[in-house]
């Protein structure tokens, strides 16, 4: 079983800045992708940013230049820079975390609050 902590969350103007981390604990063998993704209010949960252990990274077309996802040297953890930011980033953000081992699992935390308005 994995753990995931999600921190960062807040309430930021537009043009703002925040930056989301995750850390993963627990029982890991091997996490070959971390990612975050988002839901607001009454839509589907989205992809925002996903990074493989070796650093390739995905984004969402609509965070694309905006934002950053990162790992951290104990691939463990994930961060999300996220810039420019604008009303319709408001959403909950959880991290993911894809493990490999005798199949493939997919574990969540529990989400931050991102808000942006002015």
């Amino acid at each position: 079983q994995v753990h995931l902590v999600e921190s960062g969350g807040g309430l930021v103007q537009p043009g703002g800045s925040l930056r989301l981390s995750c850390s993963a604990s627990g029982t890991i063998f091997s996490l070959p992708a971390m990612g975050w993704y988002r839901q607001a209010p009454g839509k589907q949960r989205d992809l925002v940013a996903i990074i493989t252990s070796g650093g390739t990274t995905t984004y969402a077309d609509s965070v694309k230049g905006r934002f950053t996802i990162s790992r951290g040297n104990a691939r463990n953890t994930v961060d999300l820079q996220m810039n420019s930011l604008k009303p319709e980033d408001t959403a909950v953000y959880y991290c993911n975390a894809v493990q490999i081992h005798r199949g493939r699992y997919d574990y969540w935390g529990q989400g931050t609050q991102v808000t942006v308005s002015s």
